[in-house]
């Protein structure tokens, strides 16, 4: 039986996209039921539409407070019943029950702990690393704060700008995404402390 995804985005749907090609190969095992956003007209609602997934919008502004709009996403997640939420560029943060309740993980250009943040790519380049990368964790109640679930690294080049830089790291981002996704849903995972420990690997998933 295929595992339950839902895809919050907030912008291009680079990501989705990744996981929606992954999807249609039934091996992967892993269903993308349905992508929310909490804005409308954007590109990634796009890329669900064309790929016949049920769509939502749950604009903050429509509501009076960041515990009420949370309410109205929870509302809105309840009836796909997901096995895991994935946060692809949705650049909101959730409430810690809505988390617990249902697990989600989120990715963020860098390897964290390092360089927190929106301007992760800007911050590495600017403090002179000659590696930096990728990682997924599952979601807390912090800023890309939460446990460590795997991560990729990407060096960087002499002549790197962040646009440039951006662009490889996003490539590693989505295959370590579907890798790690599938690997979560397919094998399981448990965390210990601050470890998360996933179940046992296909080879054909790890990426180069």
């Amino acid at each position: 039986m295929q595992k339950r995804v839902v895809v919050l985005v907030s912008g291009t749907g680079t990501n989705l996209a990744a996981l929606l090609g992954a999807c249609a190969d039934p091996a992967y095992g892993v269903c993308v039921v349905g992508v929310g956003s909490d804005r409308s007209a954007i590109p990634a609602l796009e890329v669900a539409s064309a790929h016949g997934v049920p769509t939502f919008v749950e604009p903050p502004g429509d509501h009076p407070g960041r515990d009420a709009w949370n309410d109205a996403l929870a509302a809105r997640l309840e009836p796909f019943a997901p096995d895991l939420v994935v946060l692809a560029g949705f650049m909101r943060l959730l409430r810690a029950d809505l988390v617990t309740r249902w697990p989600t993980v989120n990715t963020h250009p860098a390897l964290c702990p390092a360089f927190p943040g929106m301007h992760a790519v800007a911050d590495a380049l600017a403090y002179g690393v000659k590696l930096t990368g990728a990682t997924l964790f599952l979601v807390d109640d912090g800023v890309d704060t939460g446990p460590v679930v795997a991560q990729v690294a990407v060096p960087v080049v002499e002549g790197d700008d962040v646009s440039s830089l951006h662009h490889r790291i996003k490539s590693a981002e989505h295959d370590l995404l579907v890798a790690t996704v599938g690997r979560m849903l397919r094998a399981g995972y448990r965390i210990e402390g601050r470890r998360v420990i996933l179940g046992a690997a296909d080879p054909r998933e790890v990426p180069a």
